[in-house]
């Protein structure tokens, strides 16, 4: 969602350097952005000012001679090492009572809000000026990668591939029930025999994968906790199809244009939608949601225990549908 920002920022500055500064968890995802030079890698501790770690990371910064810096997190502590770095420009929201630290202050989003990528491209501008629509986000495919991933799994070059992403770091109310990803995997295995159908996410996501893997019947393979971030972008970015809660990985898909169906609970698609021709959202939009609640807090979660396998499994064939042009579904 950052990365139309990174492109209005080239835009304005097409012969400027644009590095970014990132926790390792997320650098890949800015490896795969146009016109970045540099990824900074920093690990951040939540909830901890880190304030020796900062003012270590501020002399690092201020050798580089930096003219701006923008801050996308609202925290005060992500705005200290640019200010101890003596960057003129330091760019940002208000915040977390941020006066002193940043110095082109946008108002934050208030009651309303705005899809994030707006949020975060309206940086790029002048305060309080009139804003041109925010490109949609896009990364670059790197083929090299995408074959060592298809190598390690052994996987062809002609294997189609769908993957399904069940996890949500957000919490039970942004998840999509297992036996529903089952249920999809199986009607997928059915009308696509020829494709591998593999489920990505993370370590803590493997029990998740495991049981919709068991329920399914087919051979689904369980890479959650077994690729890094690059690899799941690698093979993210060959898919013909991608099915995935409200997260990161459907954020990725869609930046890579690939034919999606996007599961949406407790959270709402007006504010982060997957920005794709190519994507499709499945959301009930019930009168309790969005709740933006981690766990239901109504006991029921009809908001995605309603949203059926077979819907979702219509919408994905008609997402997939120029993808499958020499195998149309039957």
């Amino acid at each position: 969602m950052a990365q139309p920002l990174v492109a209005c920022i080239h835009g304005a500055d097409p012969g400027g350097r644009i590095d970014v500064l990132a926790p390792p968890h997320v650098a890949p995802v800015f490896g795969a952005m146009a016109g970045v030079a540099e990824l900074i890698e920093v690990a951040n501790a939540h909830g901890k000012a880190q304030l020796s770690e900062r003012w270590r990371l501020a002399k690092r910064l201020r050798t580089r001679g930096y003219d701006r810096c923008y801050v996308l997190p609202n925290s005060m502590k992500s705005a200290l090492a640019p200010f101890l770095a003596g960057i003129p420009q330091r760019i940002g929201h208000r915040g977390e009572a941020r006066y002193w630290l940043i110095n082109r202050m946008h108002e934050d989003r208030g009651e309303h809000r705005p899809p994030m990528v707006d949020f975060y491209s309206r940086l790029a501008f002048e305060p309080g000026s009139r804003l041109p629509p925010a490109p949609d986000p896009v990364l670059q495919r790197d083929s090299a990668a995408e074959q060592a991933a298809r190598e390690r799994l052994g996987l062809s070059d002609d294997d189609p591939l769908i993957v399904l992403c069940p996890g949500a770091e957000y919490g039970p109310a942004k998840r999509w029930p297992a036996r529903h990803y089952a249920a999809l995997a199986a009607l997928a295995a059915e009308e696509w025999p020829e494709a591998a159908i593999l489920l990505l996410g993370s370590a803590k996501e493997r029990p998740l994968a495991t049981e919709i893997a068991a329920l399914s019947g087919q051979p689904l393979l369980n890479l959650c906790g077994e690729t890094g971030l690059s690899e799941a972008l690698a093979l993210i970015s060959g898919a013909i199809g991608v099915v995935s809660n409200d997260s990161g990985l459907m954020h990725v898909a869609a930046a890579y244009g690939r034919p999606q169906v996007a599961v949406f609970g407790s959270s709402d698609p007006r504010h982060t939608p997957p920005r794709s021709p190519k994507a499709r959202v499945e959301w009930l939009h019930l009168e309790c949601s969005p709740c933006f609640e981690r766990e239901c807090p109504l006991g029921h979660l009809d908001c995605l225990n309603r949203i059926s396998p077979a819907t979702v499994f219509e919408s994905l064939k008609q997402a997939m549908r120029h993808e499958t042009a020499t195998r149309p579904p039957r």
